[in-house]
């Protein structure tokens, strides 16, 4: 768990002084300890409603830029994000992610975003405790299954419109 956390925190310092470069404004949230994630999942599980797809809590923020924790106990939407890369890392659990293809029953969430209620296409992969996963902007995205609970930290990358 060490090892997985180290590279975690690896990747989110790479990005926070990326911001710090380019003049991000203040830390809002700049260190959480694996004891305040456990304290996280264990609050999300608390909350999740029967039925609720995922529940969010904050990890870190430097803005633009926010860690996420996301604990997502069955199977929600497909999303694109138009103007953003997201990348995952897998905290807990596993699941089959469809990345690729077209949105089934498109809809426009708001004005950088899209949801559907699946997937036609793409490219099926598991995943599991320990994967990273980055998903370009434009990408259909869909956690298609999911194994039990799958506990996912996200950070939304923004990204020039080309």
């Amino acid at each position: 768990m060490r090892t997985n956390l180290l590279a975690v925190t690896l990747a989110i310092t790479a990005v926070v002084a990326t911001a710090q470069q380019k003049g991000g404004t203040p830390t809002v949230k700049m260190f959480t300890t694996s004891a305040e994630i456990q304290d996280l999942m264990a609050k999300s599980k608390s909350q999740r409603k029967e039925g609720q797809a995922i529940v969010t809590q904050r990890i870190l923020s430097l803005a633009p830029y926010n860690a996420n924790l996301e604990y997502r106990g069955s199977v929600g939407p497909a999303a694109v994000h138009e103007k953003e890369a997201e990348m995952f890392y897998v905290i807990d659990g596993s699941a089959t992610m469809i990345t690729g293809g077209k949105l089934t029953e498109e809809t426009r969430t708001n004005a950088d975003n899209l949801s559907g209620t699946g997937i036609t296409g793409g490219d099926s992969r598991n995943i599991a405790k320990g994967d990273f996963i980055i998903v370009p902007e434009g990408t259909p995205h869909w956690f298609s299954q999911i194994n039990g609970t799958l506990v996912l930290m996200s950070l939304h990358v923004p990204r020039p419109v080309h």
